[in-house]
């Protein structure tokens, strides 16, 4: 490979690692949980993980392509209604009018066509849920980890 071909290859490499970096920081500023880098997972981009006692678990992830991934576990339905309320309103998933705060146990799921984005939310009959939003913009992702935050924070007091 000719020297200047290296070296703008060099530079996009040293951009994507600061942009993978970036993406992490907004990550842990919206949701302080997820706890610094863990070995890559089946995204094989950086993964975040975090574990709290009566919140849930889970992690937060890019792929290779930039595209970004939440798996969270075991956390309460009021908070995840509240979160998915804020961003999207209720019913997007056909989880019915009170949103997922209110929603029959069951899977509800919604697949983006356009942008290949997934959406799949658990509602379990214990008061809990399990849900993943992949392959999404990094804003995205943001967007509902803050949203999530809050609802947990208001989860905490209550």
């Amino acid at each position: 490979m000719r020297p200047h071909v290296m070296q703008a290859l060099d530079n996009w490499r040293m951009n994507w690692n600061d942009q993978q970096l970036a993406a992490q920081e907004a990550f842990t500023a919206a949701f302080p949980a997820l706890s610094t880098s863990d070995p890559r997972c089946q995204c094989f981009g950086p993964t975040l993980r975090w574990a709290t006692p009566g919140e849930g678990s889970g992690k937060a992830c890019l792929d290779d392509h930039g595209r970004a991934t939440i798996e969270f576990e075991d956390v309460p339905k009021s908070a995840l209604g509240k979160a998915m309320e804020e961003v999207w309103g209720v019913n997007w998933f056909d989880e019915g009018p009170g949103g997922f705060a209110q929603a029959e146990p069951g899977q509800y799921s919604y697949e983006d066509e356009l942008t290949y984005a997934e959406y799949y939310v658990d509602v379990l009959a214990n008061g809990l849920t399990s849900f993943s939003i992949s392959y999404v913009k990094i804003e995205d992702i943001v967007t509902i980890l803050d949203e999530l935050e809050q609802a947990l924070a208001e989860h905490r007091k209550a």
